[in-house]
């Protein structure tokens, strides 16, 4: 059987699901280029963070003016070095030599802070030639007088403004805890969003026992955070006129195909390609190639959302009822439930 593994997302048509997300992968022409080869479809950059751009034109303010010191006549001239080149230059630079040595479309990642930031920053990375925008709105809500509208409505006006801006198709990374996802992701949607990615993973802190300082920690995903994102994908597919991409927890075929069954557009790997290299997406291509075929899909257009929730034998597992059935099913293992039909001998030890 031919297998035809093309699928449109955010407006491109794409040769396969198989789409690196933003990662130090990005980084490298030929890291990029071995991706390419090995058959991703697309591909997104690694991060543009507005606060280290803003650090970049503080650190050069602060040389400028302690090499003035002493100066006078140069206090209206302080010229850049011609070989200075900040976070912004770069990340443009990056973006053109990925343009000039791929065929598949490059997708801009941002990371931005204030509304201005947002704006001027898409607009570059539209004129560098980017495909497609990913905003990763990474917003940790720490303010307790702050009410989860107000969290909501600084996403949407984001969109807003940055649709106002630019014509590149784009998509909103989130994360997973908002109060009603699929409320919320039909107002990114109407705001100006072609598509979600599901869903930013917020890395947590961790403490030290030695030292008792709050340390950053960074764990690669594992297999069953792909549940997650398979759950809401599957709410959310033939319900809103967007792109959905799955994001996290993705590491096998296995995991592409239910994503992909479960209304998935694209599938984006990040965490096994750091693992297996970048030729790993081949794999990854090859076996969900055979599964389609052991199960008589000829396409992936025609597999995908056939098991969403519209579409499911049984919609209501989607839904509480799942909660239910789960709790119902489980046993303990054999040598807890052993444990338990014994007498406690010390009925009142601590």
């Amino acid at each position: 059987m031919n297998i035809d593994l093309r699928t449109d997302y955010l407006g491109l048509e794409l040769a396969n699901p198989l789409v690196p997300s933003a990662s130090p992968l990005s980084r490298k022409l030929d890291t990029a280029k071995a991706l390419e080869d090995a058959g991703a479809s697309a591909l997104v950059m690694h991060s543009l963070f507005e606060e280290e751009i803003e650090a970049d034109e503080h650190a050069f303010h602060d040389l400028a003016a302690f090499n003035d010191l002493g100066h006078g006549e140069a206090d209206d001239y302080l010229p850049v070095h011609p070989d200075y080149t900040g976070r912004l230059d770069a990340y443009l630079e990056q973006l053109r030599r990925l343009k000039e040595a791929l065929d598949i479309p490059v997708i801009a990642s941002l990371n931005g802070v204030t509304d201005g930031g947002w704006l001027q920053h898409a607009q570059d990375l539209e004129q560098a030639g980017a495909d497609a925008l990913e905003l990763n709105i990474y917003y940790v809500a720490a303010d307790i007088d702050e009410p989860a509208a107000a969290v909501e409505q600084r996403y949407v006006d984001i969109v807003r403004h940055v649709r106002q801006a630019v014509s590149l198709p784009l998509c909103i990374k989130l994360g997973s805890q908002f109060t009603s996802p699929l409320h919320f992701i039909r107002q990114l949607a109407e705001a100006g969003a072609d598509g979600v990615a599901l869903f930013n993973r917020f890395y947590q802190p961790d403490l030290d026992l030695v030292s008792l300082d709050v340390v950053p920690t960074l764990h690669l995903s594992s297999p069953h955070e792909s549940l997650l994102r398979m759950h809401w994908i599957a709410m959310l597919h033939g319900r809103l006129d967007i792109s959905l991409a799955a994001t996290g927890g993705i590491h096998d075929a296995p995991q592409v195909a239910k994503l992909l069954l479960a209304g998935a557009d694209v599938t984006h790997l990040c965490a096994t390609l750091l693992r297996n290299g970048p030729d790993y997406v081949h794999e990854i291509k090859r076996q969900l190639c055979h599964w389609m075929e052991d199960n008589e899909y000829a396409s992936v257009r025609q597999l995908k959302g056939s098991v969403s929730q519209l579409h499911a034998r049984n919609p209501a597992a989607f839904e509480r009822a799942n909660y239910l059935e789960v709790l119902e099913r489980y046993e303990p293992p054999l040598v807890v439930r052993a444990r338990l039909a014994e007498p406690d001998p010390n009925p009142d030890h601590c």
